[in-house]
């Protein structure tokens, strides 16, 4: 089900910014979405800047004024909801966030990370992938729930480690699935296609999905 109006969006980032001009670029692309502001909880990233060539509306909300992590996040909160978004994308938002919070966006939440999930949550993925001799590594975009680096998988896309990779150069090949799949399953739910239901299973055009949809690293996305 195509919506009548592009599916209104709040972006949050911490750093360059790359996830977010892919979506960027999407819309120049078709992609039905108005992204309504870009929040960052850094000062002076790139991230911000790439959203003011794009005359997207940004904002600051430095977690250093913050004494408490629930207080940045209730912050946080009211900002997202003045700009009244349906759906919040991470993009390298570099926080752990309170479990209010991520209750408040159930459903309407999605994170991109650079691991084939549930394989290495958290930081430093491409050098433990290559640390633990892994064939596959890749990308996933999953739903945020309470659980850090574990809510239900949406897509992945893989890659291939190859002989002669350090970190450097496997997450550059990431990066650029990452570019590709965050803004399909962007796509899906702005279509109507994507959506979370309310046992936490992951339902795409009418249909539970058992796995997320896997891009192989010979496929194309899309």
């Amino acid at each position: 089900m195509n919506r009548a109006k592009p599916l209104p969006l709040v972006v949050l980032i911490s750093g360059s910014g790359s996830n977010l001009q892919a979506i960027i670029d999407g819309v120049a692309k078709g992609l039905q979405v108005d992204i309504r502001a870009v929040i960052s909880n850094q000062p002076g990233v790139f991230g911000l800047q790439r959203a003011e060539e794009a005359g997207i509306p940004t904002r600051v909300l430095d977690h250093k004024d913050f004494h408490q992590r629930e207080e940045y996040d209730e912050a946080l909160q009211s900002l997202i909801d003045e700009f009244r978004p349906d759906l919040v994308i991470l993009a390298g938002f570099m926080r752990i966030l309170t479990s209010g919070f991520v209750r408040h966006y159930a459903g309407r939440m999605f994170n991109i990370h650079p691991s084939l999930l549930p394989k290495f949550r958290g930081l430093h993925t491409h050098q433990r992938a290559l640390d633990d001799g892994e064939i596959l590594h890749g990308a996933s975009v999953h739903f945020v729930t309470e659980e850090l680096d574990g809510g239900p998988l949406i897509v992945q896309a893989q890659v291939r480690v190859e002989t002669d990779d350090d970190a450097e150069r496997l997450a550059a090949r990431v990066l650029k699935r990452e570019h590709q799949i965050y803004p399909l399953a962007i796509r899906w739910f702005a279509e109507g296609r994507l959506a979370l239901n309310a046992q936490g299973r992951v339902i795409l055009d009418g249909r539970e999905q058992k796995q997320p949809v896997i891009f192989t690293p010979e496929q194309v996305v899309g």
